[in-house]
């Protein structure tokens, strides 16, 4: 007969031994060559539990959680940027929807900074955001547009006002030169930039509202002497000539293939008071990728400022602090256009921690930025990665991640891992891809965290990514599919 055990906290009764209270045991924490001299069971650390919630560890069984804001805030990174690298088909968009998911539960805005498929519209609009469509015959965008950060402007007087009125001028320039190097497909010279910038200064004295690029024309064509000025011409004559090409560029904006999208005032602003916000601009792919990445770059520069008016409205104590998390998917898209692109993207994004705005980038290879045409805007996409914090590593071929262990230190064992999700090992057909919902998180030197995300409820459906592809006889109900009666083997589809 086996001897009764005692309870947790000893028997009840005197001199019985029962404990009111029991004292956690001393943890210590060291490296593993360290501690197994001292004490051969060890354990390692857990995985992170602030944040959303995006699945299980997969050694181990662990919930692993996942948000750029918030590991922030915990200390657990030095900046909000992420950035997803992975073959295509093997879920990115899935973890990402999973964190803009996460996001607007907690009170962050997601902006879906760009949607080319579309992959976040149907999402977006099940949880009650903004949907603007972009494209002939739907919702324009100005690129000149300030929104509320003009508004704050107009507000101030001293050197408030001019510290912002000079902000205005620099995103409007910017953006203007970006989309006319596009187009052009070489960079603007040093005497067009002058003009342009003057120009956008007659504009912004003379108009009581944002201009737009038609309005930047007609002054260029009209030639009033402060532009003939910035030319250093005397005669009209030379001053034509002097802005021949650049007259030519800027009328392609409107009247080339871009017409009809970025050529008049912005119909539907983005409105930051709702959950999320996507912009797809999947209407305008059919247009050839130049129309795509201007587009792309429009919609960047456009969200970044109304968040950087938000923000200005905030410090002034005109508007409520919020958070931001900004999806910028197709990345190599709006990087390859035309030399020079990188440097405006990189100036966008820099300073998004200021902003309390983090960003996720997603792109399939980092072969997609060595297609840059310089190796100055190759060594400066590069450095997005390098800058970003976190960074999530679906399934990759090995020379792929030979480049990536240059910038995201691997180990061994991590390569070898990723490298296993990177294709099937049979031909069996309906069998699921070894890298779906698979992904390996890493911050900086410490270890990665493997881990396997499944699917519940709705989102076999929201995350769906392959409708177009697939029969509806083929496709599973939120009912039949494997999500609903075992999450931990549910399809990632």
């Amino acid at each position: 007969m086996s001897e009764p055990l005692a309870p947790p906290w000893g028997w009840h009764g005197p001199g019985a031994g029962r404990a009111a209270h029991v004292a956690a045991a001393p943890e210590y924490q060291a490296t593993t060559s360290q501690v197994c001299g001292l004490y051969p069971f060890t354990a390692g650390s857990g995985t992170p539990t602030v944040g959303t919630p995006v699945g299980r560890h997969q050694l181990w069984g662990e919930v692993v959680c996942l948000d750029p804001l918030v590991w922030l805030r915990e200390g657990l990174v030095t900046n909000p940027g992420m950035f997803v690298l992975g073959q295509p088909g093997t879920g990115k968009s899935t973890l990402v929807k999973r964190l803009v998911t996460g996001a607007v539960a907690t009170g962050t805005t997601p902006i879906i900074l760009g949607d080319t498929k579309p992959d976040y519209t149907r999402l977006v609009e099940y949880l009650g955001g903004q949907v603007i469509r972009v494209g002939r015959g739907f919702d324009r965008i100005n690129p000149l547009d300030a929104g509320p950060l003009d508004e704050a402007r107009r507000r101030l007087t001293g050197a408030d006002a001019e510290t912002l009125r000079w902000e205005v001028r620099s995103r409007r320039l910017s953006l203007l030169l970006a989309l006319a190097t596009l187009v052009r497909e070489a960079r603007i010279t040093n005497a067009e930039e002058v003009v342009l910038g003057r120009a956008i200064d007659l504009l912004d004295e003379r108009l009581d509202q944002d201009p737009t690029i038609v309005d930047v024309l007609r002054i260029l064509e009209a030639a009033p002497d402060e532009l003939r000025s910035a030319t250093r011409t005397d005669t009209g004559g030379s001053y034509r000539a002097q802005t021949r090409d650049l007259v030519f560029t800027l009328d392609l904006l409107i009247s080339g293939s871009l017409a009809g999208v970025f050529d008049s005032r912005t119909t539907r602003p983005l409105d930051l008071d709702a959950p999320a916000i996507s912009v797809d601009i999947s209407r305008v792919r059919a247009a050839g990728d130049k129309l795509l990445t201007a587009a792309m770059l429009c919609t960047w520069a456009y969200a970044f400022g109304m968040v950087d008016a938000a923000t200005a409205l905030t410090d002034l104590g005109a508007g409520p602090r919020r958070s931001y998390l900004g999806v910028m998917d197709e990345l190599w898209r709006a990087l390859r256009g035309a030399p020079g692109l990188v440097e405006h993207a990189d100036a966008l994004t820099r300073l998004n921690r200021a902003k309390g705005m983090a960003s996720i980038m997603i792109t399939h290879s980092l072969a997609d930025l060595d297609a840059l045409a310089t190796e100055e805007d190759r060594a400066k996409a590069k450095g997005f990665a390098d800058r970003s914090a976190i960074t999530v590593l679906a399934g990759l071929p090995p020379r792929e991640l030979a480049r990536v262990h240059e910038i995201t230190p691997l180990t061994g064992p991590e390569q070898q891992l990723v490298t296993s999700w990177s294709a099937p090992d049979s031909w069996q057909a309906s069998a699921r891809h070894p890298g779906r919902g698979k992904y390996l998180i890493k911050t900086g030197e410490r270890l990665g965290i493997p881990v396997e995300l499944c699917l519940v409820g709705a989102e076999v459906d929201l995350y769906d990514t392959d409708q177009a592809i697939r029969t509806s006889s083929s496709r599973f109900t939120s009912s039949e599919a494997p999500a609903a009666t075992n999450p931990r083997k549910a399809a990632l589809w």
